[in-house]
């Protein structure tokens, strides 16, 4: 057996040691759950077709998706544990667009600690079954939503800057428009009944469907939302924390120092995230730890702690976390804890090559 095959037959071999369902989602699935949980950035990376009566499908683009929704459609609450190892299909700048992916996702475990630890240690064995001593960066999406909750602004802009979260050009650029923007007083506006009303009027006269399109209650929703946004003042000194919060970078325990002395300034309560993050240093062995505030996956599900794994080339070997939120967005009706990640197979494949 060539050395390829053997370490194909070593990380098969892993899969099956985690003592879970091997999962096998169909090759073609729904593209809508993609668009809505993903965005546009990830849908323009599908390969799309459609159905006769217009419906459209993708080729299956990952793993964690359609186990979910399995799972939930088959009744929520037990606990399940799920690995994968199969082709993908996603568009790419170079690279086949086809390619295999290995993974673990550990759902509704009773301790998330340990599910935690169980997703690091399958992601460092699967690299380590390549020779591959990666370093590791860790995000913490609940520490900066822990800090975002106690900090000084209007509840309105909590949202936008949590969607933002990960996006790091998008989200400097809505912290540098909050910078730039005036504390005004704001103008006695209508009620919503007011405004409705007013906007039915208009659409009646043009000529306007009032139930084709964007309705007058939508109308009137997104334009007092516009303008109490437009009035929410956020105060600078909030957008300098947030800036010297997202700026924080480096050795994990150097980073999570600095950020315990910044909380410890500004009077804000991040023990119980700090302590989460420190809990999994000692089962990450030698590798090469950091952590970066501004680090997240450009999804929103994300709940606690993030990672990803890099070769010597740089390159993004594996990758994961906690994703609570999924499930929930996905139809669940209580929160459930859920963790996994993501190998790329091909590109192991590579660190081996090159």
């Amino acid at each position: 057996m060539s050395g390829a095959a053997l370490r194909r037959a070593h990380l098969e071999a892993l899969v099956e040691a985690q003592g879970a369902t091997r999962a096998t989602p169909p090759l073609l699935l729904p593209a809508d759950p993609y668009f809505d949980l993903a965005g546009e950035e990830f849908g323009r990376r599908l390969l799309l077709t459609s159905d006769t009566a217009g419906a459209e499908y993708c080729l299956r683009p990952d793993f964690t998706l359609p186990i979910v929704r399995a799972y939930i459609e088959n009744g929520v609450g037990e606990p399940a544990a799920f690995s994968y190892m199969g082709p993908i299909f996603r568009q790419r700048e170079t690279g086949a667009a086809e390619f295999d992916q290995a993974g673990i996702e550990l759902l509704a475990q009773p301790d998330g600690d340990v599910a935690l630890d169980q997703v690091l240690t399958f992601a460092r064995a699967a690299l380590s079954i390549f020779g591959v001593a990666p370093d590791i960066r860790l995000g913490g999406v609940g520490l900066f939503e822990a800090l975002l909750v106690q900090t000084d602004m209007p509840d309105a802009w909590r949202p936008r800057i949590r969607n933002r979260f990960g996006h790091t050009e998008a989200l400097q650029r809505l912290l540098s428009r909050l910078e730039a923007a005036p504390d005004l007083p704001r103008e006695q506006q209508p009620s919503r009944a007011e405004l409705v009303e007013t906007v039915t009027e208009q659409m009646v006269a043009s000529g306007l469907s009032l139930s084709e399109g964007r309705t007058p209650d939508e109308i009137a929703d997104r334009y007092l939302e516009q303008q109490a946004l437009d009035a929410a003042h956020v105060p600078g000194e909030t957008l300098k924390l947030l800036r010297d919060y997202l700026s924080i970078t480096g050795p994990v325990l150097q980073a999570l120092t600095q950020i315990e002395a910044l909380a410890s300034r500004h009077r804000l309560m991040l023990g119980a995230p700090i302590r989460a993050i420190r809990r999994h240093l000692d089962g990450l062995g030698e590798c090469r730890v950091s952590f970066d505030a501004g680090f997240s996956p450009r999804l929103d599900y994300y709940t606690g702690i993030v990672f990803e794994m890099t070769g010597p080339q740089g390159e993004v070997l594996a990758s994961g976390g906690q994703y609570d939120r999924l499930l929930e967005r996905l139809g669940a009706t209580a929160p459930i804890a859920a963790s996994g990640c993501s190998v790329w197979v091909d590109r192991l494949e590579a660190e081996v090559a090159a």
